[in-house]
């Protein structure tokens, strides 16, 4: 492993090594902070990257990876998970749930398990990329790999 990958990166990468996750954490020379700055970074189809999307969920975090051609139906969302209100999480609120920023939030790598959704439409790429704890970092992975990884629910998120 690189000795610049930024401590959340390592962090991320540890995680995927206890998983048991075959993916190794890719260090971007460009900023991936949204969907479709990954997709150009490792030049793939903006639907083929994990967006990682943190909600407040009657005040619980709520982690939802969805593909990155997708928007995120908050109003569905609830309904799924049983919730009153869901809302995005403030940037606070990311960094106490995950440790990690916006822009490069990781599927795992968090201080303590978040219940975690996963949007149904990945399983139609072979391969797709997740942040890796910041923004210059990512991972591939499998949607079978991601699940189990993130112990995540399928759910469809629009």
């Amino acid at each position: 492993m690189p000795e610049k990958l930024h401590p959340n990166a390592v962090r991320v990468a540890s995680a995927l090594r206890e998983l048991g996750a075959t993916g190794e954490i890719v260090v971007l020379p460009e900023s991936a902070r949204t969907a479709a700055e990954a997709a150009a970074a490792v030049g793939v189809d903006v639907g083929a990257i994990v967006k990682s999307m943190l909600f407040d969920a009657d005040g619980a975090p709520l982690l939802v990876l969805t593909s990155g051609a997708h928007n995120v139906d908050v109003n569905l969302i609830a309904h799924t998970v049983g919730a009153a209100k869901v809302r995005r999480a403030a940037p606070e609120f990311v960094r106490a749930a995950t440790g990690q920023p916006i822009g490069g939030v990781g599927p795992v790598g968090h201080p303590a398990p978040i219940r975690t959704l996963v949007d149904s439409w990945l399983g139609k790429h072979e391969v797709i990329w997740a942040a890796g704890g910041h923004p210059h970092a990512v991972f591939p992975t499998t949607f079978d790999e991601l699940l189990r990884i993130t112990g995540g629910t399928v759910v469809e998120v629009e």
